[in-house]
């Protein structure tokens, strides 16, 4: 039987996993890898915070990602697909190594912070705010 979420560690296992499968997706890889140049070694503990904020309020995250994320598909269109392939590669992580209402809870904030990206970038490159 699989363990829930329980703890920070939880959160690096989870998230080391799942951006490596993002890494070599061929979806969406050279998002990551070749437009963004993810500087991983910096990137993950900021990752890492902003889950364990999700999941466990720590206030460990204090940042704003859309900036980001509207930068991004001003370099590359990020389109619906992009955000489906995220999601499903996390949940496909999430399911691997974990089970119970944090990871229920993961997968959860995960489809709406995928959602509200989508619309909130669309929106921005449509000029609609």
């Amino acid at each position: 039987m699989k363990k829930d979420i329980k703890n920070r560690k939880d959160i690096e296992i989870l998230i080391d996993s799942f951006y490596e499968k993002v890494r070599r997706d061929e979806a969406i890889g050279y998002i990551f890898n070749d437009v963004a140049k993810v500087d991983w070694q910096h990137h993950t503990p900021i990752i890492c915070d902003f889950w364990e904020n999700i999941l466990f309020q720590t206030n460990a995250y204090r940042g704003n990602p859309m900036p980001t994320h509207i930068r991004l598909h001003g370099m590359t269109p990020l389109t619906k697909y992009h955000f489906d392939r995220w999601v499903s590669l996390f949940t496909e992580t999430v399911n691997h190594y974990f089970e119970g209402e944090k990871a229920e809870l993961a997968k959860q904030r995960a489809i709406s912070i995928a959602t509200m990206m989508r619309i909130k970038i669309i929106e921005s490159s449509q000029g609609l705010n």
